[in-house]
């Protein structure tokens, strides 16, 4: 079988989106615009590998937009997208691929089906590229007024990924530098190749405006419609010890939780809220306290695990809420912090994670100071 790579296009600063982000690391059903592209070819059975171009000072948005993701080590991009592409596959030929599919990191929902059709298109051409009729009326245009309607019935709207033989688009690439040419496709026209037009996908838009954000996240939450609720709850007495793990942040205090692993109630309670929205049992299933491997383990490992399980089944945690419950130490010196783990963790935006804290009012054991509780919610979204 022909070995097919993916290269993926996101070393654009996204001059016309506006804002300090590049769009490609914008939010988006709580990941990120480029993971959502990235994943569609990590995880498609036929791509054996998948390679992204970015620009250096972008390396730490990659790292998080990307992480747990099996992909090669990114390629810095050059000062337009057609040298970002000729210097990723440069960088491409290393691994001897037959085939490659080129993607804009902006396309969030490249299907596999679409990724389908543009391998199997390559059986019968040596650039196949998706592609959809206009169904708008076309009028050129002078100084504002119309001076001609235009025949749409041979006009097609490109999109990607674009499919190529490697060796013949390779060599187009370097042929065509010092060329200004739009896509891909182009590219290859250039070289004299006719590329072959497979079925675009109305849902694999491009996010180049707010409204395309706003359009991209409508239509993911319409194929999430499986809306889940869960909740955890995690308690742990205090002993010896000079500090407590909560949310993920180490706070000196004269005593500490005693627990199997690192005793942060936050992330315990949180793990079983993940764990319960989607049916999987509790922590305590998955981490059991009589293993020794989770001996004084860091909890954020169970929380990454529970939301790799989100994951897999196709889905996304929509937001997560943990209330603390102890009389000391004080929680709200360190609540943004908690928030910036939670969500790193997670890997969803800081604006989807809820922290704060409560008393008992000096009641029962946690008023007595005697141990640290927290309670937990998790929404997730789940395909129908």
């Amino acid at each position: 079988m022909a070995s097919t790579y993916a290269l993926i296009v996101a070393a654009g600063r996204g001059a016309r989106f506006g804002g300090e982000l590049p769009k490609q690391y914008l939010g988006l059903g709580g990941g990120t615009v480029l993971r959502h592209a990235v994943t569609a070819f990590a995880t498609h059975p036929q791509i054996a590998g998948v390679l992204v171009m970015i620009r250096p000072e972008d390396q730490s948005h990659y790292e998080r937009a990307t992480a747990g993701l099996t992909l090669l080590p990114p390629v810095p991009g050059g000062p337009e997208r057609q040298d970002s592409v000729r210097l990723g596959l440069e960088a491409l030929a290393a691994e001897h691929p037959d085939r490659v599919l080129i993607h804009d990191g902006a396309r969030p929902f490249p299907g596999a089906a679409l990724i389908d059709r543009v391998i199997d298109g390559l059986d019968r051409a040596p650039a196949a590229i998706p592609a959809l009729p206009l169904g708008d009326t076309i009028k050129r245009v002078q100084d504002g007024l119309i001076r001609a309607t235009v025949d749409r019935s041979q006009l097609w709207r490109a999109q990607t990924p674009q499919g190529f033989h490697f060796a013949p688009i390779l060599a187009a690439h370097r042929a065509a530098v010092g060329q200004i040419l739009t896509d891909d496709a182009a590219v290859a026209e250039a070289a004299g190749m006719a590329p072959l037009i497979v079925a675009g996908s109305q849902e694999n838009l491009k996010v180049t405006t707010m409204e395309d954000l706003a359009a991209a996240e409508r239509l993911l939450m319409a194929r999430l419609g499986d809306v889940r609720v869960g909740e955890g709850f995690d308690v742990h007495p205090f002993g010896p010890g000079d500090h407590v793990m909560v949310c993920g942040v180490a706070i000196p205090h004269e005593v500490a939780p005693v627990g199997h692993s690192d005793a942060d109630v936050g992330l315990h309670a949180l793990t079983d809220a993940v764990l319960g929205a989607i049916g999987a049992g509790d922590i305590g299933m998955h981490f059991p306290p009589s293993d020794p491997r989770w001996r004084g383990a860091s909890s954020d490992r169970f929380l990454a695990y529970a939301a790799a399980l989100v994951r897999e089944r196709g889905g996304t945690i929509a937001a997560v809420d943990v209330t603390v419950i102890c009389e000391r130490p004080k929680i709200a010196p360190h609540r943004d912090r908690m928030i910036q783990q939670v969500a790193a963790i997670l890997e969803i935006s800081a604006d989807r994670v809820s922290v704060k804290a409560t008393t008992t009012e000096r009641l029962g054991f946690l008023g007595r100071g005697e141990g640290i509780a927290a309670q937990a919610v998790a929404t997730v979204r789940l395909p129908l």
